[in-house]
């Protein structure tokens, strides 16, 4: 059952209660009727018992009307299957039987080990004349000087049988209907009752992917404190995210200015070695603090949930940009971008690894560069959809060994070229947080190739 869903366990749950109550209940039910049949059926038996220690009791009667007042056809119908008989015990060892017997005997509960009731009779299952089943109930009588008698009535047991099976019949029916409504009953408790948790769970997917920013609507009052502190938590985290910019902006003010003037003043003795030194090793201060401040203000936002942005406007944006930037090289930017192309987090992060790789993609090629935008469905179950931003350029595209040496922090190929080399690294550290990743390859218009992979929508 692992991994199945909650209103799965339940259902499932219920269902082995259900049906382990109504085979209890059925059994018990089966048992408690069994009984009571027999025990009626006794009743009758012993009324014929009585009845004929009766008429053994007092033999005035001709033998002709002894034994008539029974009143039972079946006991003048040959192997009927309802028989009495009176065996006497004493010394004589007469036997007296009903017509239904015909020449056969009845067998003696006490030779197969049936016990006196407190009522002083035995009761009992045997097998009759014809292999019948018959249900007997004998009683010796000692009549004193009268002599001594054991007299036995056996009625068929199939009348027992038969009531039974029809009432196990029955009951199998009703529990069976009874048990396809409880189920059904079940079935509607579990998916309304989780109706609430199933919204909830739906609008947290909204708020992740930028659908929505809070759990919004009306819920029952078990499920409430639940909406209001998922909602509280959200407030605390865009609080957080918010404190944590801040706390990144004052460093980076308080850092900076320090810097700024260091660097005045070793630019005003350039002459002096020392100077020169302190300025270089300034400028490299500068880099990796503006470094890791953008880490920091990067992985800070990367942690606000909901933020959606359209990509297809930001990319096109980004190219009027660069061709304004690189108008002097005559660099034509081609754009093919999909519509519905969504990105899962901040426009200025999608804006900052996008303009990075277009910006080197402008510096290092030759006449033209091209920008595709994919949106793509999941790729395996569990993952989420995805965002493949592609840039090439014309140029003279770089080697293996060259590309692993570019994507580390601070390492540029050419000095010539503007910057301070921080822009693939930066791409690499931004999509790692946001859980994609940047590949460089060979384009097919001749320069180097940059896939950009990032969590859609």
């Amino acid at each position: 059952m692992r991994g199945s869903s909650l209103a799965t366990r339940l259902f499932l749950s219920a269902t082995a209660w259900v049906v382990v109550i109504l085979l209890i209940t059925g059994v018990i039910l089966s048992s408690v009727y069994r009984n009571a049949t027999e025990r009626a059926f006794d009743r009758r038996l012993n009324l014929y018992l009585r009845t004929l220690i009766a008429e053994v009791a007092t033999p005035d009667e001709p033998p002709e009307q002894q034994f008539q007042s029974l009143g039972e056809p079946l006991f003048e119908l040959p192997l009927s299957g309802w028989y009495w008989q009176i065996v006497r015990t004493d010394e004589k060892a007469e036997t007296k039987a009903s017509r239904s017997l015909w020449d056969k005997k009845l067998p003696k509960l006490e030779d197969i080990g049936a016990e006196l009731t407190p009522a002083g009779i035995r009761l009992g299952y045997v097998n009759g004349p014809e292999g019948q089943d018959l249900r007997v109930v004998e009683r010796p009588v000692d009549l004193g000087a009268d002599g001594k008698f054991l007299v036995s009535v056996a009625g068929d047991a199939s009348e027992i049988f038969d009531e039974i099976r029809a009432f196990d019949y029955y009951l199998g029916g009703t529990f069976a209907a009874l048990g396809i409504v409880l189920l059904l009953t079940t079935i509607f408790q579990v998916r309304f009752g989780l109706a609430p948790l199933k919204r909830i769970s739906e609008s947290i997917a909204d708020i992740r992917s930028g659908r929505a920013e809070r759990l919004e609507g009306q819920f029952p009052v078990e499920i409430a404190p639940l909406a209001r502190e998922t909602n509280a938590l959200i407030d605390a985290n865009r609080e957080i995210v918010e404190r944590a910019r801040t706390h990144v902006g004052n460093l980076a003010h308080a850092i900076k200015t320090p810097l700024s003037v260091i660097v005045n003043e070793a630019s005003a003795h350039t002459v002096d070695p020392f100077a020169s030194k302190v300025l270089e090793q300034a400028f490299v201060m500068r880099d990796q603090v503006a470094h890791h401040l953008e880490r920091a203000r990067i992985a800070a936002r990367v942690t606000i949930v909901g933020t959606v942005t359209e990509v297809a406007p930001a990319i096109e944006a980004l190219r009027r940009t660069m061709e304004k930037i690189h108008r002097d090289r005559a660099v034509t930017i081609a754009v093919k971008a999909d519509p519905q192309a969504k990105f899962r987090g901040e426009r200025q992060d999608l804006e900052e690894m996008a303009g990075n790789l277009v910006d080197n993609a402008c510096k290092w090629a030759s006449s033209q560069v091209s920008i595709e935008v994919r949106a793509e469905s999941p790729a395996e179950p569990g993952t989420g959809p995805r965002l493949r931003i592609i840039v090439d350029d014309d140029g003279r595209g770089l080697s293996a060994a060259e590309r692993a040496q570019v994507s580390r922090r601070g390492q540029r190929l050419d000095e010539s070229k503007p910057g301070s080399g921080l822009g693939l690294s930066i791409v690499v550290d931004l999509a790692g947080l946001y859980g994609g990743s940047l590949a460089l390859g060979d384009a097919p218009i001749g320069g180097l190739r940059a896939e950009l992979v990032l969590p859609g929508i």
